[in-house]
């Protein structure tokens, strides 16, 4: 039986998860050197860290999807593993990523689940994508921690979805700055369809 929503553990991408307005507000790799947590990340250095967290929502909603079946992965030590795949490319001072065909790979390999790539997602498909998957990985607009707003641009960044409905679609946002927009967020279909690329992972556990 899988958990319900409420119930599937929230993961920040940084290991402080109020962290997010200061990492807006000074950049990743400044800010993230003050995170005194940073090695429960599974980095090996603070250099390490502060390069990766800022790339690091789609091994956040892994680590998510991977704790509702009680099992625990640091972050880093996932995107990691993950690059062995091709999941990521890793040049100079740069990351790209998360390529979402090697992360498919990955998580089949390294844990068993079954994940697909899917793309020209509609927001009314996803209902029926977790009928039939227990999770959604949506490539959506890191501003979509302010639902208020409109998005610069859509995707860019990667949040956990675990139901949706007519009445909205209940998400964990690695990247939230606050309780409310990190852990259970929800949105009406029309809000998160502003914030949404039509692409993503569904992935069953």
């Amino acid at each position: 039986m899988s958990p319900p929503p409420e119930t599937v553990p929230f993961f920040s991408q940084w290991e402080t998860p109020d962290m997010t307005l200061a990492v807006l507000a000074d950049g990743a790799e400044v800010a993230l050197r003050r995170d005194a947590l940073w090695e429960n990340s599974g980095a090996r250095t603070l250099d390490e860290y502060a390069l990766w967290a800022a790339n690091i929502c789609g091994m956040a909603c892994l680590k998510m999807i991977l704790a509702a079946r009680g099992q625990i992965v640091p972050t880093i030590e996932l995107a990691r593993r993950c690059t062995g795949y091709g999941g990521y490319v890793v040049t100079e001072g740069s990351i790209k990523g998360l390529i979402y065909a090697p992360f498919v790979s990955f998580v089949k390999a390294e844990f068993g689940l079954e994940a697909e790539v899917m793309t020209r997602v509609a927001t009314s498909d996803i209902p029926t994508i977790l009928r039939r998957s227990r999770f959604f990985i949506a490539s959506v607009s890191s501003s979509i921690r302010w639902p208020e707003r409109e998005p610069p641009s859509k995707g860019g960044h990667l949040v956990l979805v675990m139901s949706a409905s007519d009445e909205g679609f209940r998400f964990h946002n690695p990247s939230g700055h606050t309780g409310a927009t990190q852990a259970n967020a929800v949105l009406a279909p029309a809000d998160f369809d502003r914030f949404f690329a039509n692409r993503g992972i569904a992935v069953s556990i």
